[in-house]
């Protein structure tokens, strides 16, 4: 299965699906195809990097994860190469105890067989990736949302859950308030099969609806 999708067909279908996102669409004009998706990437250490910035500003994270890959030897994290130092170790480099454990636990998955590589991805569906990820400590739904969408390209992905997305529906319906994420998942079947190119323009439109600065989002 190619990575990504055609995001000019996507814009032309939720503007012909959606008045109201249509005219915000056409206000923020066209976003293009995430670089992302054409770039190899290894799931292990994408998850492993993942845990590392959760809850912390990009700035610490890197420095965390700066001085782990000094510790280890390598800017690969995998169970063979994590195996290298020992919680201490972890600790000093400023990794927390439950990121400790979360490390831990995806290292041993990955020499059990149990996370999919990104040729095994290619075969599966959305739910089934997450299925399989989500069990790893200190990964949720959303973390591997953000890996579908901005890793994997896959063009029917809504994280109702996140807030930066339920702020840009709110905006697009002029709701006093940010709609349920049950609410928004109906709301948002419209919008398939192009489900993920909405979410960019709902993250985008929750920016400009706020006077904020776009915040760059990424995965891995």
């Amino acid at each position: 299965m190619a990575r990504g999708f055609d995001v000019e067909e996507a814009f032309a279908h939720l503007c012909k699906r959606d008045r109201k996102l249509g005219a915000w669409l056409r206000r923020l004009g066209p976003i293009e195809a995430n670089p992302q998706w054409r770039k190899p990437f290894d799931p292990v250490d994408a998850l492993a990097r993942a845990i590392l910035y959760q809850q912390l500003s990009g700035k610490a994270a890197a420095t965390i994860v700066g001085r782990v890959e000094t510790a280890i030897g390598s800017d690969r994290f995998h169970c063979d190469t994590l195996a290298r130092i020992d919680d201490a170790t972890l600790r000093g480099c400023g990794v927390s105890g439950n990121k400790t454990l979360a490390l831990r636990d995806l290292a041993r998955r990955e020499e059990a067989g149990e996370i999919p590589s990104l040729r095994r991805m290619a075969t599966m569906s959305d739910d089934a990736i997450v299925a399989a990820l989500v069990p790893v400590r200190g990964i949720g739904r959303w973390t591997v949302e953000m890996m579908l969408m901005f890793r994997l390209g896959r063009p029917d992905v809504l994280p109702i859950d996140d807030l930066g997305i339920r702020k840009g529906a709110q905006a697009v319906d002029k709701l006093d308030a940010m709609p349920a994420p049950k609410a928004l998942a109906a709301r948002g079947e419209r919008w398939g099969p192009y489900r993920s190119y909405a979410s960019f323009y709902l993250w985008r439109i929750a920016d400009a609806a706020a006077g904020a600065k776009p915040v760059k989002r990424s995965q891995g």
